[in-house]
């Protein structure tokens, strides 16, 4: 099966992808104010965890100076991922992404905003440029919402999906283990667990 292309997804050239992708069908007159409550879930990155649950990770927002952030997200910053199991050593246990793109489309019928995320350094680190993640700087991770007449749409498009062994003996053999569970399958379910939960608006 080939990826999925969307203006603003990066393309899959190499290693694993997945598009994974939840939709909810409201009454026409309901989607705009549906998008609404969508869009304040999306873009309130630090309450992430309330909607898949501990047991799949925890995600915390930074800026670009390493600062902990309680806003909208804005392109620049980075978001700190808690997995459950051992972390990068070099991270003190965590893993990063930074946010390196915001696309935001409208028309009379549909609207869509999608942030494109990938692996980063660790930006409460200044003297290190290791990249502090599974996956290596190619991949990416573009997570989208959308709305049109009939649904909404909460997706995460994950292109490129190459194990980071830029790490120490220690750290690249755990980043190939959870990389290969990801390439498998294994991250399409954790991701289909938070775009069920955005689209929980209840």
């Amino acid at each position: 099966m080939s990826p999925k292309t969307f203006k603003g997804v990066p393309t899959q050239k190499f290693g694993g992808f997945h598009d994974t992708e939840s939709r909810i069908l409201f009454k026409q007159d309901l989607i705009p104010l549906k998008f609404e409550i969508l869009k304040e879930k999306f873009l309130s990155i630090n309450k992430w965890e309330d909607y898949c649950g501990k047991e799949f990770a925890s995600f915390k927002l930074y800026d670009f100076n390493g600062h902990p952030a309680d806003r909208e997200p804005q392109k620049g910053d980075f978001i700190r991922i808690d997995i459950p199991g051992p972390g990068e050593k070099e991270a003190k246990g965590y893993d990063w992404v930074e946010i390196t793109d915001f696309c935001f489309y409208e028309d009379s019928f549909s609207e869509s905003i999608s942030m494109i995320c990938r692996p980063s350094r660790n930006p409460q680190d200044k003297k290190s440029k290791h990249i502090a993640h599974f996956y290596s700087s190619a991949a990416s991770s573009t997570f989208m919402i959308s709305r049109n007449p009939a649904h909404l749409k909460a997706a995460v498009y994950g292109r490129n999906e190459r194990p980071n062994f830029n790490a120490n003996f220690f750290d690249i053999i755990r980043n190939v283990t959870i990389a290969a569970g990801g390439m498998v399958g294994t991250a399409k379910i954790q991701w289909k667990c938070l775009t069920d939960g955005f689209l929980n608006l209840d």
